[in-house]
């Protein structure tokens, strides 16, 4: 493990930061270092984009310092963790850093897909596959067989999901799998056990959005002991009606067991028995600084926290950057399980902000009566009243916004899975801008909201600096709002209303 202190100064850094107003109030206030901002008005006035975007640069910063990443288990995560510890307890927090370990992936050099037989042919990475994050080490190649797939628009597919599909399948051969049903992990694992000595796990094609690359992960607890790629429909469509086909993979990567660290900063202010908790994760993926996914969402709450330090607050708030999410929501995992049960029954509602800057923006709200989903359900008990907090604010600053549903894809799942009400805004990750969001928010339809989702491009530049202004001030909001309430799950309302699209 590494262990380095980190100064930086905006000076240091040359980087000029781009301002617009805030929604109560013009610049920030020479007293915002002393008051008591326990109002919404005050608040706001001291949370700004200026600020929050002073941390991005020194994300950026660390980044650019440690080979272009931040993942967790590397020196560019160390350093971000002792920012922001130094800035909270600079602050006035009570600061916690929580150690862990967790097999980390790292990629250590390029990778290579090539066709031997029957056309040679040498395919480009991040264009016709990728690695799958925790793949295992290999340098293998062999024939292709295809695992029970359903091709086509409207499919189906549930190829891999079970032993059955890989009935006949020999021993030696590369499996060539399609999304869909279940777990990137499973699909991989099941692959293994039947004798494959590689994966490569297609995308979907079943509908608009799913036809490109996955960016997917194998997740933290990956056993299969063999390399996994993903690829796009169009060439996974083309290799299961390609005859003799021989692929030759390599994934020249590191898994193994690191160190690792979450950081919790609580108020010395508040009700002890009735916490209000706002995480983000600190930690990128390996191919980038990741200055949207999730520099956005850690510097926001680290903006509003310190606009918080002197709020005389009804509830204690505890803040939480979290740790190795992109490795499987590793650190938030690690976190609620080690809770006792009195310490999980004091905490009122959890707010999750993850990528809440994306450059295609849409403000999407995490659902939590289930009233926009298409099937994840509602959120535990207090989730729909956290949704209505966020819809309150952006209809008072006269933005639209929009449902979304729980996926489990962000660090609300563990706190969902005890019974903890959730909620959290996005901005949208790899998911397809439609021409009905475009009217609305602007952008391009027909693009990705975040087009440099987990990759190398996503800096300091890539962010919608209207989006991230507009969010950090709805996150500021919503968590006075719980942090003043005088009963258990906070703002309640009879109804719903707003400029839901």
């Amino acid at each position: 493990m590494y262990s380095f202190r980190l100064l930086i100064t905006l000076g240091l850094l040359g980087i000029s930061l781009a301002a617009s107003p805030n929604t109560f109030a013009g610049p920030k206030s020479k007293s915002c270092d002393s008051r008591n901002n326990n109002k919404a008005k005050k608040l706001l006035e001291c949370v700004t984009l200026e600020g929050t975007r002073e941390h991005q640069a020194a994300l950026q910063a660390i980044a650019d310092a440690n080979h272009g990443i931040r993942t967790s288990g590397t020196p560019g995560y160390d350093e971000s963790m002792f920012y922001v510890k130094d800035r909270m307890k600079k602050a006035g927090y009570k600061v916690q850093v929580q150690p862990f370990q967790f097999n980390n992936y790292i990629e250590l050099g390029a990778s290579t897909l090539k066709q031997t037989a029957t056309v040679p042919t040498v395919y480009v990475e991040e264009t016709d596959y990728s690695l799958m994050s925790q793949t295992d080490r290999g340098d293998v190649n062999g024939p292709v067989t295809a695992v029970d797939l359903d091709l086509g628009l409207g499919n189906a597919s549930t190829s891999g999901c079970e032993t059955a599909d890989f009935t006949g399948f020999t021993a030696g051969d590369i499996a060539l799998i399609q999304r869909g049903a279940c777990s990137f992990q499973l699909k991989a694992e099941n692959a293994a056990a039947a004798g494959a000595i590689g994966a490569i796990i297609f995308n979907q094609g079943n509908t608009a959005d799913r036809r490109g690359l996955i960016g997917g992960t194998l997740g933290s607890g990956y056993v299969g002991g063999i390399p996994a790629f993903d690829a796009t429909y169009a060439r996974g469509e083309e290799w299961a009606t390609t005859s003799e086909l021989e692929l030759h993979m390599i994934a020249d990567v590191f898994r193994g067991e690191v160190t690792t660290f979450n950081v919790l900063a609580e108020s010395k202010k508040g009700k002890k028995g009735n916490v209000v908790m706002a995480g983000a994760h600190l930690d990128s993926v390996n191919a980038g600084p990741g200055i949207n996914d999730n520099g956005s969402g850690s510097a926001s709450i680290l903006e509003v926290a310190e606009a918080m330090m002197k709020t005389k607050t009804h509830n204690k708030v505890r803040f939480a950057w979290w740790a190795a999410e992109e490795s499987g929501l590793v650190g938030s995992t690690y976190y609620v399980a080690n809770l006792k049960q009195k310490d999980q029954d004091k905490i009122a509602q959890y707010l999750n902000f993850d990528m809440v800057g994306s450059p295609n923006h849409v403000f999407f709200i995490y659902d939590g009566d289930d009233s926009d989903g298409v099937g994840a359900g509602p959120g535990p008990e207090g989730s729909a009243e956290i949704e209505m907090v966020f819809e309150d604010y952006y209809t008072s600053v006269g933005e639209p916004f929009k449902g979304t549903d729980f996926s489990g894809r962000s660090d609300y799942g563990p706190f969902i899975a005890v019974g903890i009400a959730s909620g959290g805004l996005f901005t949208g990750a790899e998911g397809i801008k439609t021409a009905e969001e475009a009217s609305l928010w602007g952008g391009t339809a027909g693009d990705q909201y975040d087009p440099c989702y987990h990759l190398a491009c996503d800096t300091y530049d890539n962010v919608n600096l209207h989006a991230l202004d507009v969010n950090v001030d709805a996150i500021a909001y919503s968590v006075l709002e719980f942090a003043m309430a005088k009963h258990k799950h906070g703002h309640k309302h009879g109804h719903k209303h707003g400029h839901k699209h």
